[in-house]
């Protein structure tokens, strides 16, 4: 059996927290993955405390999604939108990402249905105000995420009201906190969830690029 080796100078220690640093980024969430969030409609919301971290979050999503050989779209509203590097920095493939731009929040919920429809994606990432959806609306897009095993995931921006209807499956609200030099610990903790009990809590650790943690 091969036994660890203690690091012995500070190449050693720099290349150990590397090594850990890309374990935390590719190991698989207790409470947080494609799996958990799949076939159903999921509100991320943000806290003061939030940072970037809803969109790190989400980048894991779309991370694995992708690793899985599943598609993934992007729908924003106006003036929303993600900061393309950055994701390509979390390893997300913005060449497979297709992103849609939609006028206001019915056209996006429009896009959504077609998308939805077409049973091809695994994940979709509605970056819009959901306060605007009808009710009748949010029940169609349940169903059809639940349908074709869609995850479904809304971002709610600072100072909009959470989405009418207890359509949610899935409420997370999200929060960011320094843990050291350039790197930050992204949590998720669980306000509403009708599959388990709520209150389950979900953090990784990140690097600090511009825009995302």
């Amino acid at each position: 059996m091969a036994t660890a080796l203690a690091p012995t100078s500070i190449a050693d220690i720099i290349t150990a927290t590397t090594l850990l640093d890309r374990r935390t980024h590719t190991a698989a969430p207790e409470g947080w993955s494609l799996s958990t969030a799949g076939g159903r409609f999921t509100a991320l919301d943000p806290t003061p405390e939030s940072g970037m971290a809803t969109l790190s979050l989400v980048a894991r999503l779309l991370r694995e999604a992708q690793e899985q050989e599943g598609l993934a779209a992007w729908i924003a509203g106006p003036g929303r939108l993600f900061f393309p590097p950055d994701l390509a920095a979390s390893g997300v493939d913005l060449a497979a990402l297709p992103v849609v731009r939609a006028p206001d929040a019915p056209k996006a919920a429009r896009i959504a249905d077609t998308l939805l429809r077409s049973g091809s994606f695994a994940v979709l990432i509605l970056d819009v105000d959901g306060q605007a959806f009808p009710l009748a609306l949010q029940t169609r897009l349940v169903g059809l995420a639940q349908q074709h095993h869609t995850a479904l995931v809304t971002l709610r921006q600072p100072g909009e009201r959470a989405s009418r209807g207890s359509l949610v499956s899935l409420r997370g609200a999200t929060q960011q906190h320094r843990v050291g030099h350039d790197c930050f610990a992204c949590g998720l903790r669980a306000v509403k969830d009708k599959r388990q009990t709520p209150g389950w809590t979900h953090e990784e650790l990140r690097h600090g690029p511009d825009g995302l943690c």
